[in-house]
């Protein structure tokens, strides 16, 4: 078992920035991909990015590429989320999530989820 507990999540101002963190515990943190989603009201939830298990790997959702960075602390047993030129439509709950592989958690394929924290972009 993998507990996500994550945290971060606020309100912000359009074009402003954000970090979203998660902290795990449990089994071996570095045997995951970490991967960050996000559910808008009323919308499916979406993939957004994802870190291999030794963070030489990454891929993002074409929406937030070049604005938002995904790293991780296999020290720490964290993942991290950096996001820039935050837009009104970034705001959901994002949501940290383990799995196999990064593959994996791009075909939404997670063993484990956080609860999940608020981000809110106002314009």
């Amino acid at each position: 078992q993998v507990q996500l507990a994550e945290s971060g999540g606020g309100s912000v101002q359009a074009g402003g920035s954000l970090r979203l963190s998660c902290a795990a515990s449990g089994r071996t943190f570095s045997d995951y991909a970490m991967g960050w989603f996000r559910q808008a009201p009323g919308k499916q939830r979406e993939f957004v990015a994802a870190v291999s298990w030794s963070g030489s790997n990454t891929y993002y959702a074409h929406s937030v590429k070049g604005r938002f960075t995904i790293s991780r602390d296999n020290a720490k047993n964290t993942v991290s989320l950096q996001m820039s030129s935050l837009k009104p439509e970034d705001a959901s709950v994002y949501y940290c999530a383990a799995g196999e592989t990064v593959a994996g958690l791009r075909r939404y394929e997670s063993a484990y989820w956080g609860q999940g924290t608020q981000v809110t972009v106002s314009s």
